[in-house]
């Protein structure tokens, strides 16, 4: 997408949903969806994140691989290909996206779409999780690690995916990826997890900005990665990046910590 298109996306958009993404349609109006994203809590619906989508995006699958491993894709991006020979691809999918896996054949693991058939994707662009199987509590350095992977990529309004990020986007998938589910937008997640002092930070803690010298309605987080610093997705025009907690206008709008970790 270009910049401007980008920027149209603004005030338009709700949320991203990822491939094979479970949603619950609500209701249905002409050739669009009302849907929402289970995986995205919201206080705007209890069943996920709401908003419309176009029906041709919708497609309903009732198979059930419930008793399957799982990949989680940790790439930013990754590849879906027609063959374990990496030959033909067939799509992109993006971080955090997750797909039933019906073999590990060598340098590939073959998973099952919703819609689409069997595929695959390289070993070294997921990890796989057996049925039952948990992934291990994240310290602050993985959780850094994941955030870091992210420095330079482009804003995008709505975005939760390794194509585009808004800044509650960011930190939502920065924590899913380690099985740790955070509210959806930043100002949810400003009221959850534990209040933390500015003094006493830790790296992996979110940080909220607030209009009216932070006493406002808070608008922004970033997350704070040490040394004064945090990494954050400011906005359109702009990419991931790092900077300075005390930067302006961030040291004036500062409203508050939590920490997810704790």
């Amino acid at each position: 997408m270009t910049i401007p298109q980008k920027q149209w996306l603004v005030g338009k958009t709700e949320t991203q949903a990822l491939y094979g993404q479970e949603v619950v349609v609500l209701k249905t109006s002409g050739s669009w969806m009302q849907v929402v994203v289970k995986d995205q809590y919201s206080p705007k619906n209890k069943a996920g994140y709401p908003g419309w989508v176009p029906s041709s995006h919708i497609k309903a699958s009732f198979a059930d691989y419930g008793q399957c491993a799982t990949t989680m894709v940790k790439a930013p991006i990754a590849n879906l290909y027609h063959s374990e020979t990496t030959a033909r691809p067939f799509m992109e999918i993006s971080f955090n996206t997750i797909l039933p896996v019906l073999d590990v054949q060598g340098n590939c693991v073959k998973v099952q779409t919703a819609t689409d058939g069997a595929k695959y994707v390289r070993k070294q662009e997921v990890r796989v999780l057996e049925k039952g199987s948990k992934i291990p509590v994240p310290t602050n350095r993985d959780i850094l690690a994941t955030a870091k992977m992210f420095n330079g990529l482009p804003y995008l309004w709505a975005g939760t995916s390794g194509f585009g990020l808004d800044c509650s986007g960011f930190t939502y998938s920065v924590y899913k990826q380690h099985s740790i589910d955070i509210p959806r937008d930043a100002s949810v997640q400003a009221t959850h997890g534990i209040a933390v002092k500015k003094s006493n930070l830790q790296p992996g803690d979110l940080l909220f900005f607030a209009y009216n010298n932070g006493k406002g309605n808070v608008h922004h987080v970033g997350m704070f990665i040490g040394n004064g610093k945090m990494i954050h997705s400011p906005k359109p025009k702009k990419t991931v990046e790092i900077l300075s907690i005390d930067a302006e206008p961030y040291r004036s709008e500062f409203s508050g910590a939590r920490s997810y970790l704790k």
